[in-house]
């Protein structure tokens, strides 16, 4: 059975770069979400083994999603990358202390996300 990634990234652009790199992985089944609205009403209806968020979306953030996702039993264990613009030192620390278990820095190499996907999800 392919293992789901949900993509939660408003740039349809950025989505497609990072649903096409996981996809070249093979036997991974993606699901894109435009927004962290988007993202909270896909989780219930679909069991997902991980969650790949930008930061800077309108509505609700990244941060404001990892926050929620790492604070519902539901969802606690599934493992989170958060990638974005925002690079700096504390920028990278407020989403680990929210839960995340990477974060990558855009732009990032295809292989750097490959890396990551599979250390997660084997």
């Amino acid at each position: 059975m392919r293992k789901k990634i949900l993509i939660t990234e408003d740039s349809p652009t950025m989505r497609a770069l990072i649903a096409s790199t996981i996809e070249a992985i093979g036997n991974f089944e993606v699901i894109e979400a435009s927004n962290g609205f988007e993202a909270l009403r896909i989780l219930p209806r679909e069991k997902v083994d991980m969650v790949i968020t930008d930061i800077n979306m309108p509505d609700i953030n990244g941060l404001e999603l990892v926050s929620f996702i790492k604070t519902n039993p539901n969802y606690q264990s599934t493992p989170l990358i958060i990638i974005s613009t925002e690079g700096s030192e504390r920028d990278r620390e407020k989403g680990m202390v929210l839960g995340a278990d990477a974060y990558l820095v855009k732009p990032f190499s295809p292989e750097q996300l490959q890396e990551l996907v599979r250390k997660y999800l084997g």
